[in-house]
């Protein structure tokens, strides 16, 4: 019987966990390990301060929150999808579509644009978009020398940045959820539509992917990634490779992509009630707002791989028993991305849970936020930054943070409320985008064929400069009492200095980064 566990606040130590799986991350450049480090640190933590056995509470700590954590319907979607994946492989379809697109598609930039054009495309939920992405760009722009940590920012940089100024996507009901007993609750779909222009980080970080794809420029560990690429005879000889045994063609690559958004889309709607008769029948953006996501996804896999199964196998492409042992090989090959998911739960669980890390980043707020109203979007976002960012959790710090922040916000300056709310979102995108221990960072690498520390540590660099230019834009807002062109020429300004400061001093191109490394 698994120990039950009552909270206990912290104070700073709660922080100590994700610091130390970030810190043993960078000194050993394994995920797994790290966030082992991490876990059972807070898992410490608690046992000496609430009593029992070190060694044995913690132990009995760890695994009865890695039980509660666990969300069994994502592990499954994305066993579903390595299935889905591998059988379209070895189908021949992703090969067939390789060569379709590779005769079309035959630069870089005319990739990765394909790439951000799907990623923002797939607005339904950052979970799909992160896999789906990643999968179906991944044989293109290998084919066209693309770095696979390229890819992996590119994927995670189009999913939860852009599910959040999408109105219609699971995310928004998320932040309606969090407005609840707040003095928005009966406007908070109209709240969050107006706080759309105040998301500064998540417009200027698919503003910053645009802008490098097309310039092809890049800075940081992304510019030594990519001359790798440029340098690298085989992107895959690294990982294991499907050889196709079927004689597919674009039918078999195309059919069960569409299968799987149509799939999604129609999984969501009836997940939300769309097609109800009773009191709980939804309109589509309504009924998006109100699905379950995991569920959906879970429905949505499960059902592109029979139809993708009976697809090849009656048409002669893949027999039975291939289709299979196939769909069993790809679950397996999903396997470390479920391990590290597992543990990534697990911690953020911990810290959140167990160490009350919400709790506290909240008082530190709390106890000065409403006195000095000039910095107060601008504290609600680093405040956001720094809890998402520490448990790769978003969700959760929006829907801590939220409640909080945004009634004070309403008592002192109701004006001010929409960019507070704007500005916990955006912190709270900040640590889903850029920490390792994000799920949708471990998803988005996992898809594009990146190691989780590479996708993370060529990613920050951007995120740290669009994070800094958000900020100086919340900034400008409390001190221009909210006046939004004087705010986004703020950011916009400081995103641009930063910019040309950091390409400034490095290579004037990719192919120049290659003759660096080479020389």
């Amino acid at each position: 019987e698994l120990r039950v566990m009552e909270p206990f606040n912290a104070g700073w130590l709660s922080l100590l966990p994700p610091a130390a799986a970030i810190v043993a991350a960078l000194i050993s450049r394994e995920v797994i390990s790290a966030l082992l480090v991490g876990i059972f640190t807070g898992a410490v933590i608690y046992t000496s301060s609430t009593g029992g056995g070190v060694i044995i509470g913690s132990l009995d700590a760890v695994f009865s929150m890695m039980v509660s954590t666990l969300e069994f319907k994502i592990l499954i979607f994305t066993s579903l999808l390595g299935a889905v994946v591998y059988l379209v492989s070895l189908s021949g379809g992703s090969k067939a579509y390789g060569e379709w697109a590779g005769r079309r598609m035959k630069t870089k930039r005319k990739s990765l644009l394909s790439a951000c054009g799907l990623g923002c495309l797939v607005f339904i939920d950052d979970y799909f978009s992160c896999l789906f992405v990643g999968t179906v760009m991944k044989p293109l722009t290998d084919r066209c020398r693309v770095a696979r940590a390229k890819l992996a920012w590119i994927v995670d940089s189009t999913a939860a940045p852009v599910c959040i100024i999408a109105p219609v996507s699971s995310w928004a009901a998320a932040v309606a959820a969090s407005l609840k007993s707040t003095p928005l609750e009966d406007q908070s779909m109209a709240a969050f539509m107006a706080a759309i222009p105040w998301n500064f980080y998540a417009i200027l970080t698919i503003a910053l992917v645009v802008y490098l794809i097309w310039r092809g420029r890049d800075f940081g560990p992304m510019l030594t990634a990519q001359a790798e690429a440029e340098k690298a005879e085989n992107l895959r000889q690294d990982e294991e490779q499907t050889e196709p045994t079927g004689n597919g063609g674009l039918l078999e690559m195309i059919f069960p992509i569409a299968l799987l958004l149509i799939f999604s889309f129609a999984a969501l709607l009836y997940s939300g009630g769309f097609w109800s008769d009773g009191p709980t029948k939804y309109q589509f953006g309504a009924a998006i707002g109100a699905s379950s996501s995991s569920s959906a996804l879970c429905w949505a896999g499960f059902g592109t791989l029979v139809a993708t199964m009976l697809l090849y196998v009656p048409r002669g492409v893949l027999s039975f028993t291939k289709c299979m042992d196939g769909a069993v090989n790809g679950m397996k090959l999903m396997l470390p991305a479920n391990i590290i998911l597992v543990l990534a739960w697990t911690l953020s669980g911990i810290c959140r849970d167990l160490l009350m890390s919400a709790q506290y980043v909240e008082g530190l707020v709390t106890s000065f936020g409403g006195d000095v109203m000039q910095l107060f979007p601008f504290i609600c976002f680093a405040a956001a930054c720094v809890l998402s960012f520490a448990t790769g959790a978003s969700w959760a710090t929006f829907g801590i943070l939220v409640p909080i922040l945004v009634p004070i916000a309403y008592a002192v300056d109701p004006s001010m409320v929409f960019v507070v709310l704007g500005a916990v979102l955006a912190g709270s995108v900040f640590g889903d985008h850029s920490s390792p221990i994000s799920d949708t960072s471990v998803l988005s690498a996992a898809s594009s064929g990146c190691p989780v520390m590479e996708h993370a540590a060529t990613q920050l660099p951007y995120a740290l400069l669009t994070a800094f230019a958000a900020g100086a834009g919340y900034l400008a807002s409390g001190f221009t009492n909210g006046n939004l062109w004087l705010s986004w020429s703020t950011a916009v300004a400081v995103l641009g200095g930063g910019l040309w400061w950091f390409l400034s001093r490095q290579t004037d191109s990719v192919s120049s980064a290659v003759t660096v490394a080479k020389s």
